[in-house]
C-alpha cells in the first residue's frame, strides 16, 4: 500500500511539472522578488526561511522544496481545474496541495487560508532589503573586502496589529558615506520590565535586533527597523484614559523627547519614526507637532 502512495505521488508531481513549464527567459532578480511577493500571502511555520533561501528558483520548484515549511492546519487546497485529483491516499493528498500550488496561476478558490495572515518575518525582511535597493542603490553597493554579518536569530512571534497603510515613511535624509563611529548602532537589552512594550517593539518595526534596545549617539532606542535605516520609538501609553490635563502634561514632555531623537536619528543618516497605540493619542502629538512621523500600532499593555 505504501509502495502504491508512493507511486501515485511521484506520477501526480510528474504531471505537475509537465503542465508548468519552467520559466527559462526570466532574470533571477525578477524570479526572486515575485517569488518572495506571491509567497507572502501564506502562512508559515518557519518565518519564511525555506522560501528566501530558495526565492531564485522557479516557482513550482520552490513550492516542492518549502511545502513542509507551510502551516498546513491554515490551508486548503481545491483542485477546481480538476488536472490534479488521483488516488486518495495520504501521499496523494499531499501531492493535491503541491500540484495546486504550484500552478503557474492558482485559481480563484484553489488556496483558501484561514484567518489572517501576516507575513513571515523572513520574507517581509527580503522584500523590505529589495525595496531599499531599488530606491537606494548608492547604500547598499558592495565594498572589496567588506565581509558580510550573519542574519541575526529571529524570535519566534505572535501576529500582531500592522501600522496602517497610510503611515507612509518620508524620505531618507540625507546619508554619509560612511557614518561617524558614534553614529553606528549598538545593541542593548531593553530598558525596564514593561514586556508588552518590548513586545510591540521587537514586532511592529519589525526590530532587527529583538529584546534589545539600539543605542546611537548615546541616545536609546527602542527599536532598528530590519531592511532599511530607521529608528523607532515605541509608546503604549493609556493615553485615552488619561484626564485632559494629563493628557497635556504627557504630550508636552513626550514631544519634546521625540523631536531630540529624531535630530540625532537624521544627524546620524536614519529615518525617526514613532508608534503610539491610538489614533487620540496620536492626534495629540501632531497637534503639538505636525512635523513628527508617527504611525499607530494597536499595540496595548
Amino acid at each position: 500500500m505504501q509502495g502504491r502512495a508512493a507511486i501515485a505521488l511521484l506520477l501526480l508531481l510528474s504531471a505537475c511539472a509537465s503542465t508548468t513549464p519552467t520559466p527559462r527567459g526570466s532574470a533571477t532578480g525578477g524570479t526572486r522578488l515575485a517569488n518572495l511577493q506571491r509567497a507572502a500571502a501564506l502562512p508559515w511555520t518557519d518565518e519564511g526561511r525555506c522560501i528566501v533561501q530558495e526565492a531564485t528558483r522557479p516557482w513550482a520548484e520552490m513550492v516542492e522544496r518549502c511545502f513542509p515549511a507551510l502551516d498546513a492546519d491554515r490551508v486548503r487546497f481545491h483542485d477546481t481545474t480538476g488536472r490534479c485529483t488521483v488516488a486518495s491516499t495520504d501521499a496523494a493528498a499531499l501531492g493535491v496541495g503541491i500540484c495546486v500550488l504550484a500552478a503557474p496561476e492558482i485559481a480563484v478558490g484553489a488556496v483558501i487560508v484561514v484567518g489572517v495572515v501576516v507575513v513571515a518575518v523572513v520574507i517581509k525582511e527580503a522584500l523590505d532589503a529589495y525595496e531599499f535597493r531599488q530606491l537606494y542603490p548608492e547604500e547598499v553597493k558592495p565594498t572589496i573586502g567588506t565581509r558580510v554579518a550573519p542574519r541575526e536569530t529571529v524570535a519566534k512571534r505572535r501576529p500582531l496589529p500592522q501600522p496602517s497603510g497610510q503611515d507612509l515613511l518620508p524620505p531618507l535624509p540625507p546619508r554619509h558615506r560612511r557614518r561617524p563611529s558614534r553614529c553606528e548602532p549598538i545593541p542593548v537589552p531593553h530598558r525596564g520590565g514593561d514586556d508588552d512594550h518590548n513586545t510591540c517593539a521587537d514586532r511592529i518595526p519589525p526590530n532587527r535586533y529583538p529584546g534589545m534596545d539600539v543605542l546611537v549617539d548615546g541616545k536609546h532606542f527602542d527599536a532598528l527597523q530590519v531592511g532599511v535605516p530607521v529608528l523607532w520609538e515605541i509608546k503604549t501609553d493609556r493615553f485615552d484614559t488619561y484626564s485632559e490635563f494629563l493628557q497635556g502634561q504627557v504630550v508636552e514632555k513626550q514631544v519634546m523627547e521625540m523631536r531630540e531623537e529624531r535630530d540625532i536619528a537624521e544627524a546620524c543618516g536614519y529615518r525617526f519614526v514613532v508608534g503610539v497605540s491610538t489614533e487620540q493619542h496620536k492626534q495629540a502629538l501632531l497637534d503639538e507637532d505636525d512635523s513628527l512621523h508617527i504611525v499607530v500600532t494597536g499595540c496595548t499593555r
